[in-house]
């Protein structure tokens, strides 16, 4: 990579200086990994101080999927968003979408480098993306993530690109960037392994449209999961006790299929057990997302390559990554997300995908993103991208939340982000429920005894048994019993009492 003098050095200031009030600007970063930090900030002080003086400067804001706090909470807490998609994870942006101030997307992953395509979210006025270096001819050498920012680089007017000096230069090596024709004319995507490469270490921009360089120096400040309870290694045991029995059974092969797994404590307890198991062979995965748990494992041997779109790791791991990038430089390719949650890929190459949800219904529908079916939580993310086109798409969660006040097993759910055609396998602390080749009322008995809380299933086979018969039984009258009860009584079922 050579050093670029070409385009001028400009301050966040400058660079925050250019936006203005209702433009839709694209910042890179899937999770914290490879977002934006020092431009972002000055925009919401030019906001704080434009809402002072009575003047109106909220944005449009679009991202690969969820980004470090310096875009969505400090935009947020500076009233400087209006709009935004495709997902989040910003306690204040999450407050001001659900009181209905901030309008807000919910895609699917996959979908939206195809959407700015073709313009229907409309024309990108700015582009702010971080990279390690830019060279004269338009050359962009991305750092921990990819995400949509190759197509933020081609669709946006205006371009202004944080090079930052902590991340390691030698990233490229990682980075296989590709874009997608339009349909009808475009081509099968040649990857038929997961560390197979297809494009460039490199994105590309028209060097015209680059408006400045700010350069930073600060790691992602992706926050370290916790240490996993025994809930979640409960679940992590049932996951790996069933892929055991499916590897027995010939249902995989021996050499294994490739994995997804989703973000958070849950997905990273579920690797640890599969991992720990001696029966289950090292394996690759085909994923959204490399988090701090894989870091071992793919030194121990048991992940033996990865694909992602993004290193989504604490500072700690990520500099165990940089320190020794000869060994994790070859079994990790990052990739668009248009590319690394492609249904088409994820079907071909038969992945087992692992994905959290808040809540199922006794058919197997489930809930990944609204609590009660009003109040949104993060958004859809990838999960749908993997789920509807998995080998095995497994489903888990804690059967309880809030001491007992939740059951995560209800008689219907109130939002639908899988349906039951889409979900295979639930699986919570109590047991894993195998859904293939089950009618409705064999779902609806397998899910309650293997899922449910035991203090839940009295209420649930009761609601079965009471309601009208049909292909599907419900009680039109009672179906959102447990959650009317949440919303009026803080609990789904007030006189439940459950021992710690």
């Amino acid at each position: 990579m050579a050093s670029s003098h070409r385009f001028p050095i400009i301050t966040a200031e400058k660079a925050a200086s250019i936006i203005r009030d209702d433009d839709l600007v694209g910042f890179s970063g899937f999770t914290p990994a490879g977002a934006v930090k020092a431009v972002p900030k000055m925009l919401a002080v030019r906001a704080r101080e434009a809402h002072e003086r009575g003047e109106p400067l909220r944005l449009r804001v679009l991202t690969g999927a969820s980004t470090g706090g310096a875009i969505d909470d400090a935009l947020a807490e500076a009233d400087a968003i209006a709009w935004r998609a495709p997902y989040q994870s910003s306690r204040p942006l999450r407050d001001r979408i659900n009181r209905q101030e901030v309008r807000f997307v919910d895609l699917h992953l996959s979908h939206v480098p195809q959407m700015l395509d073709y313009g229907f979210l409309g024309r990108v006025d700015t582009a702010v993306v971080e990279a390690v270096e830019v060279t004269d001819d338009g050359r962009v050498y991305l750092t921990t993530s990819v995400g949509i920012t190759p197509s933020l680089l081609k669709h946006a007017d205006r371009v202004v690109i944080e090079v930052n000096r902590w991340a390691s230069r030698r990233l490229p090596e990682m980075h296989d960037i590709a874009l997608l024709r339009r349909p009808p004319r475009r081509d099968p995507i040649g990857i038929h392994h997961p560390l197979a490469r297809i494009g460039t270490p490199y994105a590309t921009v028209d060097p015209s449209k680059i408006v400045g360089i700010v350069e930073t120096n600060e790691p992602d400040l992706v926050s370290p999961f916790a240490e996993p309870n025994e809930v979640c290694r409960r679940i992590g045991r049932h996951v790996a006790e069933f892929l055991v029995r499916e590897l027995r059974a010939g249902r995989i092969p021996p050499e294994f299929l490739p994995m997804q797994a989703g973000v958070g404590n849950v997905a990273n307890a579920v690797m640890d057990a599969i991992c720990e198991h001696p029966d289950i062979p090292p394996f690759q995965m085909y994923t959204e997302v490399f988090q701090d748990a894989m870091v071992p494992l793919m030194e121990r041997g048991h992940l033996t390559g990865a694909s992602t779109s993004a290193l989504t790791l604490s500072t700690e791991a990520m500099r165990r990554v940089f320190e020794n990038m000869d060994f994790f430089a070859p079994r990790i390719v990052l990739r668009p997300q248009e590319i690394s949650n492609n249904p088409e890929i994820v079907r071909r190459l038969g992945i087992i995908c692992i994905n959290t949800i808040l809540e199922c219904d006794i058919y197997g529908n489930a809930n990944s993103t609204h609590v009660a079916g009003t109040q949104l939580m993060n958004g859809i993310g990838g999960s749908g991208d993997f789920t509807r086109n998995a080998y095995l798409s497994i489903l888990v969660t804690p059967s309880i939340a809030k001491n007992g006040a939740i059951s995560s097993v209800v008689p219907m759910v109130t939002h639908v982000d899988h349906n039951e055609h889409s979900v295979q396998i639930l699986v919570t602390e109590h047991g894993l429920a195998d859904l293939r080749g089950l009618g409705p009322m064999e779902r609806a008995k397998v899910i309650i005894e293997q899922c449910a809380h035991p203090a839940y299933r009295d209420y649930l086979h009761g609601y079965i048994r009471d309601s009208r018969i049909g292909h599907i039984s419900h009680d039109l009258d009672r179906c959102f019993e447990l959650h009317r009860n949440l919303c009026d009584q803080g609990a789904m079922l007030p006189d439940l009492s459950i021992a710690e």
